[in-house]
């Protein structure tokens, strides 16, 4: 309509400027650092678990040590060091140190502990028997189903190498040997391990812990391809490349049990006209 004013317009409301936030300054040390693996943080025991667990994929028990569970990956024989290296020296090719990779093999004190697939334990007394080995007393049991190992120490490598390289042997080889199972109290344990050329069981015993009685390998498990595919278990007739079959590995040990337990016996009357 001509002559009707436009419509006002609202006053603006003045707001009030928002004062600058300081800027805080820097202070050193101040940064939060990133995410690290649990092992990393945790200490050596966390590691150790973490490496069994994660990389191995084997159940371990609560507490410390670190144990591993027997029955669900794997299962363990345990003889005398003494005869489980004779054992291995007649496993292995004529003239030649044990192939590798093979099954993992690890020490304890003045024991060998050999790793064999989950079940081997209870075929153990059958096996004894069909091989005419049952009624003769040997130094020769399995844990299955249930029970716990010590895990052994890491390998050379950590967690992260292949365990395979943990075994070269070098110059310090056969003292590390000796070292490592010098809870048997034998002499004859740094020459069983000198003369079958086996590697030296690592890492090497510097602070003196497999002296006291921890386990560490002699033979540590593959990574590559799973470490139970290398065990000796019963359907492997005849055995592969990495491992014997349970058969032949259960009647070869039983050999080199009797074996030593004779000669121990022999020795023993030796040694009592010796210090008389």
């Amino acid at each position: 309509m001509v002559g009707t004013p436009p419509p006002a317009t609202p006053a603006r409301i003045p707001v009030p400027a928002i004062p600058a936030i300081p800027a805080v300054p820097a202070v050193p040390g101040s940064l939060v650092p990133g995410p690290r693996r649990p092992a990393e943080a945790a200490g050596p025991g966390a590691r150790v678990r973490w490496y069994y667990e994660s990389v191995l994929g084997w159940p371990t028990a609560p507490g410390t040590p670190v144990r591993l569970r027997t029955g669900v990956r794997f299962d363990v024989l345990d003889v005398p060091v003494q005869a489980g290296h004779a054992a291995l020296r007649r496993l292995g090719p004529p003239g030649a140190a044990p192939r590798r990779p093979g099954f993992p093999v690890a020490l304890r004190g003045g024991r060998m502990l050999l790793l064999v697939a989950a079940g081997g334990a209870e075929e153990l007394p059958g096996l004894l028997e069909w091989l005419e080995w049952g009624s003769l007393p040997l130094d020769l049991t399995a844990v299955g189903a249930g029970g716990l190992m010590e895990a052994p120490l890491l390998p050379a490598t950590g967690a992260t190498g292949a365990a395979g390289s943990a075994g070269a042997t070098d110059a310090t080889g056969s003292a590390d040997v000796a070292g490592s199972v010098g809870a048997a109290g034998s002499a004859d344990v740094g020459r069983v391990g000198r003369g079958s050329a086996l590697p030296p069981p690592r890492p090497r015993d510097h602070d003196g812990r497999a002296r006291r009685g921890a386990a560490v390998w002699l033979r540590p498990p593959e990574q590559e391809g799973g470490a139970e595919t290398s065990l000796p278990a019963l359907s492997a007739v005849g055995g592969t490349a990495a491992a014997p079959d349970l058969a032949r590995l259960v009647h070869t040990l039983a050999t080199e049990c009797h074996r030593f337990r004779l000669s121990s016996r022999c020795a023993s009357p030796r040694l009592a006209r010796a210090t008389r």
